[in-house]
């Protein structure tokens, strides 16, 4: 998917959250766990300044240093826990 915007959004986390996220032109990537949000986080293309991720790619986010110069909107637990 290609987009001429100046930023791009992406979404990181387990498929069954963010999927829906493609629709909206979002570059979706899924990681079902923590090591696979890592690695997802650290190949998005340098033109992403948003990523919307589920609460554990949250946390890999988190344990690798953090958003950066990037808008990082967490979703809210989908089973309701803190």
């Amino acid at each position: 998917m290609s987009m001429d915007a100046t930023g791009r959004i992406a979404a990181i986390g387990e498929a069954r959250l963010v999927r829906g996220y493609g629709l909206a032109g979002a570059a979706v990537t899924t990681a079902e766990d923590e090591t696979a949000a890592t690695t997802a986080w650290r190949q998005l293309d340098a033109r992403v300044t948003v990523v919307i991720v589920t609460p554990s790619a949250a946390r890999a986010v988190a344990a690798a240093g953090g958003p950066g110069g990037r808008l990082l909107a967490v979703l809210p637990d989908p089973d309701g826990a803190a």
